[in-house]
């Protein structure tokens, strides 16, 4: 009798869990091979990855995954870049949508808010940036709502505990009880790479790297564009 194929195992943070689910679910159906990818927050992601648990693939932002390549956690020359994720920003539903037409009108919703939250990933540390830029970090401070690691902003705002909400598209797009009001203007929208790598732990050249190598491969083909666009997100 023959063992099973060993499956897939990887940790992702929560802004691909979707898009992740559905390239999965792709690939597993083509190939299969089964694939489990947990979702938490990128920074918690990162600090798990760094204390030695083991996954077969490792999908952050590019910046986190250069880091954990640079410490040795990831096989050299495995990353691949699988998605660009723009920020949008939401309210709650029923509620007003503010203009955010041009910077100036998001720099204006921004100051006339009771409470503003961005995530705790690359996007939100962007926006603190911005909003230093603007000069108005100090007179928003009071009212700015951190979320939590792991939990999307779009969940605070349907719960009414926020009234402007920001973050990437791709994370609110399913929550319930919020509309998102559109996409950050040109001029001030945050773009994140999201890459992928292959754990160190994953022995090269074995059947288990050459599977995990097969379902980036996919994620990175043209047949996974459309999923990519209806997850608010674009091929990179």
């Amino acid at each position: 009798m023959q063992s099973a194929t060993p499956g897939i195992k990887g940790i992702s943070s929560m802004a691909t869990r979707q898009l992740l689910a559905e390239l999965v679910s792709a690939f597993e159906k083509l190939s299969g091979c089964t694939a489990v990818i947990e979702a938490v927050g990128g920074v918690d992601a990162a600090k798990r990855v760094q204390a030695g648990e083991a996954f077969d693939v490792v999908v952050l932002a590019s910046d986190a995954i250069d880091k954990l390549l640079a410490a040795g956690h990831l096989h050299a020359g495995s990353k691949v870049d699988l998605v660009k994720s723009g920020v949008a920003a939401c309210v709650r539903a029923g509620s007003p949508l503010p203009d955010i037409s041009s910077e100036d009108a998001v720099k204006r919703a921004v100051l006339a808010a009771r409470s503003i939250s961005c995530s705790t990933g690359p996007s939100g540390v962007a926006l603190a940036k911005l909003f230093e830029r603007w000069g108005i970090a100090g007179e928003i401070q009071d009212r700015m709502v951190q979320a939590p690691p792991g939990v999307p902003v779009g969940t605070l705002v349907a719960r009414g505990e926020v009234e402007l909400g920001f973050q990437q598209l791709s994370e609110l797009l399913h929550v319930q009880g919020i509309s998102v009001v559109g996409p950050l203007p040109p001029a001030i929208q945050i773009t994140t790479i999201f890459s992928a790598g292959i754990h160190a732990s994953v022995p090269a050249g074995s059947a288990q790297f050459e599977r995990v190598s097969a379902m980036l491969d996919h994620m990175c083909s043209p047949q996974a564009r459309e999923a990519k666009q209806r997850q608010g997100m674009d091929p990179a």
